[in-house]
């Protein structure tokens, strides 16, 4: 249990928020939500102790261990991988190192010997014999094999020590546990397994993250942080986002009736509940919904951006043959091999793979960015692209401001393209800011925008979701599932695939898979996981 009493964070002359009095209880997690700066990882690092608030106190019930998910991936560089996780548990660790110190010495005493006997109790009762198996079924759960759990953590790849202080976080049944984007860097399979390891976590948990279909799974509630307010709601984020927009919708309405309007409220309620029922969430189980009192529900602050893709004519039948494609990377590692498809119209296909660079691999053999090992690829004649490409750093390296930098992509006036960037959330002298100095979601909602300008019918987009916030992933989602054109696109966003694509294409090296379904009913397939396992083995 984690309770918040008075708290309130201020930087400088700028306060996040104040006066935030909150209970978060054993059994629940409380996904944390709100805009970029909002404040929501700062919550976390105050709960934590890594941040001092400027007035109110933190307090966990007695006797409770909190666990963290670090961000310092260098930190245990000199550690082995299988101790950097069992340091997660910090008692039962402190007990090893202590016990290990004790039967080392030389003049080992009565004293030591009384010590060490309640040294070994305590080991006990913490389950201490089974520390190094716990600890290996963890790694191996979030795909660290076996032969790395004895490396030293310097060894490992960025990705793989994300995975390692993931499973120090989770280690040893912690009381409370604070995760800051947990699902970063971990591809689509490990992600399932965090979900379904959270779902039967008794303790309490917040956590914050940009990955809408993992905050539904494992959410029971959701902690809103909106201009200047710390707002507790139950339900997940879908439930949030929906209930806000159908009340906004209803303060926009003024003439409706206050009892249709507690009608409708409701009837949603309703049918939210018996939806999540049928699912493995944790929501569910909970049956917040069903106590929730209908003044909780009020429209969002929030602003979304404008994404709204046209085309300026509509696609041919022929869309993109591929004939025999393979790439290989300058180490040797075979990213797909022998690929073939031909894409129909209107199809909006999603790429998947255990190694995300044969997804990028492929976008740049079809925009002419990168040669083949072999194999062909023809673009139908009616065909217009709009290509958004996962590293984007060449587009920024000027001293142009927003509206020249989008003036290079099309046709108008400042007014015009200011008109574009105010869609995309960008007003006043915002505009003027020099795109050199953009963070990764400005950058990546002007890289959005330049699509725009183009009108293409065939979007091709490479982990769109990557640096943006729920807003704006929200928004983009919104308007990819109404394009009447077709799109390519590769993402880590459980959400984004199920509601957008109509058709996955698996690549790996010994292979591929091509599938006319849902992204739910193809990770569900039985005997689709035996072919999954194949294109790797």
């Amino acid at each position: 249990m984690i309770t918040l009493t008075d708290l309130a964070i201020q930087f400088g002359k700028r306060t996040l928020y104040k006066d935030v009095n909150l209970k978060f209880t054993d059994g629940n997690i409380y996904g944390v939500i709100g805009a970029n700066g909002a404040g929501k990882s700062t919550l976390l690092k105050a709960i934590s102790g890594e941040l001092e608030p400027a007035k109110g106190t933190v307090t966990l019930g007695p006797g409770e261990r909190l666990s963290v998910l670090s961000q310092d991936h260098f930190k245990f560089d000199n550690c082995t991988v299988i101790n950097t996780v069992m340091m997660g548990h910090t008692v039962l660790w402190d007990i090893m190192q202590e016990k290990d110190a004790l039967y080392a010495k030389e003049d080992f005493t009565d004293e030591d010997g009384v010590r060490a006997a309640e040294l070994e109790e305590q080991f006990a009762e913490l389950d201490g014999w089974n520390a190094e198996s716990d600890a290996a079924i963890l790694l191996s759960g979030l795909g660290i094999k076996e032969d790395l759990h004895y490396k030293m953590m310097s060894e490992l790849t960025g990705k793989e020590k994300v995975r390692v202080m993931l499973a120090q976080a989770l280690y040893g049944n912690p009381d409370n546990l604070l995760l800051d984007e947990p699902t970063n860097d971990l591809d689509l399979d490990t992600v399932s397994w965090l979900e379904d390891f959270l779902a039967n976590f008794e303790h309490t948990v917040l956590v914050v993250s940009h990955d809408r279909h993992f905050l539904d799974a494992v959410s029971t509630h959701t902690v809103d942080i909106d201009y200047g307010k710390v707002n507790l709601f139950a339900g997940n984020y879908s439930f949030w986002y929906q209930s806000s927009q159908l009340a906004l919708k209803q303060l926009q309405n003024q003439k409706a009736k206050a009892e249709e309007k507690k009608r409708e409220l409701e009837e949603f309620i309703r049918r939210f509940s018996a939806n999540a029922a049928k699912s493995k969430q944790t929501t569910s189980r909970k049956k917040m919904l069903e106590k929730l009192n209908i003044a909780e529900i009020q429209p969002s602050t929030r602003k979304y951006p404008g994404i709204i893709f046209t085309m300026d004519r509509d696609p041919g039948n022929q869309i993109l043959e591929v004939e025999g494609l393979t790439a290989v990377e300058e180490d040797g590692t075979v990213l797909f091999k022998d690929l073939s498809f031909v894409v129909e119209k209107g199809q909006k296909v999603v790429f998947l793979s255990h190694n995300p660079r044969a997804m990028t691999a492929l976008f740049e053999i079809i925009n002419g960015k990168r040669e083949a090992q072999a194999g062909t690829y023809k673009w139908g004649v009616t065909i217009t692209t709009a290509y958004l490409p996962l590293d984007n750093t060449e587009f920024f390296q000027s001293d142009m401001n927003l509206v020249e930098w989008l003036g290079q992509y099309g046709e108008g006036n400042d007014v015009f393209f200011k008109g574009y960037l105010g869609r995309m959330l960008f007003s006043g002298e915002e505009v003027l800011k020099k795109v050199r100095v953009l963070s990764g979601g400005e950058k990546m909602r002007c890289m959005i925008a330049r699509m725009q300008l183009k009108n293409a019918n065939c979007l091709i987009l490479d982990t769109p979701t990557n640096h943006l916030d729920l807003e704006s992933i929200q928004a983009f989602n919104n308007n990819l599932r109404q394009f009447r054109g077709n799109i390519l696109f590769a993402s880590h966003d459980h959400e984004f695939i199920q509601t957008v694509a109509d058709r996955i294409i698996e690549l790996g090296p010994k292979g591929h898979i091509d599938k006319l379904m849902e992204y739910d009913d193809y990770i569900a397939d039985e005997n689709i996981k035996v072919l999954r396992q194949s294109l790797y083995e």
